[in-house]
């Protein structure tokens, strides 16, 4: 529970009102109760501060509501999270190794640590202060886990690979997995071995059964701040750039880059060997076959600018009727060839 003067103080917000009322918990705006905290951030809403229930409503700067303790600041839906972080989501506690859990005695556990039954942690293993392993975990040879990372049940890691500080992985993500590579054999196909490893920098969260290859050499990277989505693929030696994000079901395949802060939405597929630029946003289920250039926002297969798209998407339905048309003035067309050859 914390007052709100302290929760404007987290957010660097400003409060309207009794700033020593006690907030316990974040709801609704439609149904928070006495001792909740709601927010606005959509207009359509603001009738709702007449009637809201809650002690406190984050709000943007310029509304008002009588009656109403208001936290304001820029941006309600940040404030949101942020405060529902500090009211609801608690620090695991430390467990140690638990019973039922394999460590390697040449495995390297700082202080702090949580691992659970059924994990598996393999030789020279490093793994930092703070960080929890959920059930079933297993981190092959060599693997190194920085400090305060939630790593969850089934998740796999395979040997060599290295992930950063506060990285959230979710359950049954595949860290280092082969990449996708053959070499043609007459009719079959040799295996083309994977001795690359994955890197996850900083503060990435990976989405459940996510699937990051290894590198054939070299480095696979998620950079710094970046959030991949459930059932996201990442072919070997891609690289994404720091804070991008990726929706769930979206491919890469080998050796692309990926710039900074792009975004791409659910089930676009990026084909091989291209660069994709900073701040570059792609429409879902989008297939980018082409380099893209930075600040572009692309929708449709081959990927082209939006608005060329959406211009495009608004003809889809019209072109039986075109078609017919076009049939029509085609026969008109040849009738009227007709008549001047007769001429």
């Amino acid at each position: 529970m914390k007052t709100l003067n302290e929760l404007a103080e987290l957010i660097g917000g400003t409060v309207v009102g009794d700033g020593e009322v006690e907030i316990h918990r974040v709801a609704g705006i439609d149904n928070a109760q006495p001792g909740e905290i709601t927010f606005l951030a959509n207009p359509k809403y603001l009738p709702l501060l007449q009637t809201t229930q809650a002690s406190a409503v984050m709000v943007k700067p310029g509304i008002e509501a009588p009656g109403v303790s208001l936290l304001v600041c820029p941006n309600p839906y940040l404030a949101f999270a942020k405060i529902l972080t500090a009211l609801h989501v608690a620090k695991p506690e430390c467990r140690g190794i638990m019973e039922g859990a394999f460590v390697d005695p040449e495995a390297k556990i700082a202080d702090g640590v949580t691992i659970y039954p059924g994990c598996v942690i393999g030789k020279g293993v490093t793994v930092g202060s703070g960080t929890t392993l959920y059930p079933g975990v297993l981190l092959y040879d060599n693997v190194t886990v920085g400090e305060d990372c939630l790593i969850h049940a089934g998740t796999v890691v395979r040997e060599g690979c290295r992930i950063g500080n506060r990285v959230i992985i979710q359950p049954k993500a595949v860290v280092g997995s082969d990449g996708f590579g053959f070499a043609p054999d007459g009719g079959g196909y040799f295996k083309i071995p994977q001795v690359g490893i994955v890197v996850i920098e900083d503060d990435v969260e990976i989405g459940a059964n996510a699937c990051l290859d290894r590198a054939a050499m070299g480095v696979t990277r998620i950079g710094r701040g970046s959030k991949l989505d459930n059932l996201v693929q990442i072919g070997h030696n891609v690289k994404v750039g720091e804070d991008s994000i990726i929706v769930a079901q979206a491919g890469i395949a080998g050796s692309t880059e990926v710039g900074k802060h792009c975004t791409f939405g659910g089930q676009v597929g990026i084909a091989g060997h291209l660069k994709i630029g900073d701040n570059t946003m792609v429409g879902g289920q989008s297939g980018i076959t082409a380099n893209l250039p930075n600040g572009g926002v692309f929708s449709g297969t081959p990927a082209i600018p939006h608005r060329n798209w959406l211009r495009a998407s608004m003809t889809f339905a019209k072109l039986p009727e075109m078609r017919k048309e076009i049939n029509r003035l085609k026969r008109q067309v040849e009738e009227l060839q007709a008549l001047v050859k007769e001429g």
